[in-house]
């Protein structure tokens, strides 16, 4: 059904792109108004600094960009994304030492964010009624008895019927809404003070034998004595297309290295010696890409008693997360979908209308929200509104990470909570919903009895010094040895 003449969208990155596929059906024009000149190929640009780090698209923004762009999965793996299953293809460091390698239920899709963002424009430009005007930047707004109707930008200006903010952290529409009336919305933020540095590098034409892995996942260490800064490191040795990795190491609150020379420097002190062993044997292709802004903030438009009509925000222009989560794409297309489910079953944009979907995607994000709460909430360097008190604070740095290790050795050993885990990491459930599943708790007290009495199936914590062992300890495999 077709809702009005012309929806305008405020920005061409990822939730732009989603956001477009979300209006097409419902909308004669589509406007994509982008500040940056768009590569036809996969490259970076100014706009997208977060281009230059390793990037997860989980399975829920995965399957929600394919329902908004059908064939956008095997576009992706057909550009060079690579389809693992990382439970086989990744060595993971956790806890002690090497996790055991065996199947599980989760695979993805691993590329750069310049190639998900390249084959994006690709499926938006096949439509016929969307339009992407580069090199715009909007100024302002213009608003009509509760509604925006349009925008400015340069000397133009747009009617619209509809418009969607995709214009990330930095955007300026809240700011023009207050100028036009509208309250202050309340935001909620939490800067743990992430920093995370990285370096892409192309592979050797012929790996080693004990290469059996192709992602190379490095967890900050358990101990609370004395170790160098490294050992807080989160690093990852992330694969992309075209026989390349990036090369990422980052901290809550640690100054990170900033050239090639103290970045090389860093990588030897990190857990494991395979790190910086790995990166020795590829050819470095970039300089070192440093970021900070990884603040979570939550701008409450939905908590506005009359929020303005024919206006939604997609991606970071709502809800920020750390990136250290591979949150933000997967959240902006959950968004941009449920936006288009809204569309499908509306008649009118209406009062009615917002007050739908903004509830709906206030439930949406705080799924999210709170797995990046759980985690940064319990960091002394942690600063914003959703600091919790001392006390709140010393029990999650105490318990989340040894919570996370023991969930993880559960996922190891009973099917249940692999499949839950997958799902949360995935943000296709809560973790609320999964710690409070019966079949899941029980999972998690039989390993906990098994773990003490010493009889675990699957084998753990082999030496961090020592290559990751190869061996597959899936059950039906463990079975044929």
């Amino acid at each position: 059904m077709r809702l009005g003449t012309t929806a305008l969208v405020l920005g061409g990155s990822a939730a732009g792109l989603c956001a477009a596929g979300a209006l097409a059906p419902h909308f004669d024009h589509v406007l994509v108004l982008e500040r940056d000149e768009l590569p036809a190929q996969a490259e970076h640009r100014r706009g997208v600094p977060q281009s230059k780090h390793p990037h997860f698209l989980l399975n829920s923004g995965r399957r929600a960009i394919e329902a908004l762009f059908p064939g956008f999965e095997k576009a992706l793996v057909a550009a060079g994304g690579l389809h693992l299953m990382p439970s086989m293809d990744a060595a993971y460091l956790d806890g002690e030492g090497w996790s055991a390698r065996k199947r599980s239920t989760m695979t993805m899709i691993y590329s750069s964010r310049i190639l998900i963002e390249r084959v994006l424009r690709d499926h938006v430009r096949a439509l016929g009624n969307v339009e992407i005007r580069e090199g715009v930047s909007v100024n302002g707004l213009t608003t009509a008895d509760g509604a925006v109707t349009g925008v400015h930008f340069g000397d133009e200006h747009v009617e619209a019927d509809f418009v969607v903010d995709a214009m990330g952290r930095g955007s300026a529409v809240g700011a023009w809404l207050v100028a036009a009336g509208w309250p202050e919305p309340e935001v909620r933020t939490l800067d743990a003070k992430v920093t995370y540095t990285s370096r892409w590098y192309e592979l050797p034409a012929e790996r080693p034998p004990s290469w059996w892995w192709q992602h190379l996942v490095i967890m900050p260490t358990p101990d609370r004595g004395e170790h160098p800064p490294e050992h807080e490191f989160l690093v990852n040795f992330f694969p992309i297309e075209g026989n390349r990795v990036i090369a990422c190491m980052g901290s809550w609150g640690l100054e990170m290295p900033r050239s090639p020379e103290t970045f090389t420097d860093s990588a030897r002190r990190v857990r494991t010696p395979l790190f910086a062993a790995a990166m020795e044997r590829c050819s470095p292709t970039s300089e070192v890409h440093l970021t900070r802004s990884t603040g979570n903030k939550w701008r409450r438009y939905d908590r506005w008693r009359t929020p303005p009509l024919r206006l939604v925000f997609v991606g970071d222009s709502i809800c920020a997360f750390n990136p250290f989560y591979a949150q933000g794409i997967s959240s902006a297309a959950t968004s941009a979908l449920l936006l288009s489910r809204h569309l499908s079953r509306a008649h009118r944009l209406d009062a009615a209308f917002s007050a739908r979907f903004f509830a709906a995607q206030r439930k949406t994000l705080n799924v999210p929200w709170r797995l990046a709460m759980a985690r940064d909430q319990g960091y002394r360097c942690a600063e914003g509104t959703e600091k919790p008190p001392e006390w709140k604070r010393r029990l999650l740095d105490a318990v989340s990470n040894p919570a996370f290790s023991f969930i993880v050795g559960a996922a190891r050993e009973y099917p249940v909570v692999d499949e839950h885990f997958a799902k949360v990491f995935n943000l296709d459930e809560s973790l609320g919903e999964m710690m409070t599943n019966p079949r899941v708790l029980a999972a998690l007290l039989r390993y906990r009895l098994r773990t003490a009495l010493g009889r675990q199936r699957v084998p753990f914590g082999f030496d961090p010094r020592l290559d990751p062992p190869a061996t597959d300890y899936s059950p039906a495999a463990a079975a044929a040895r």
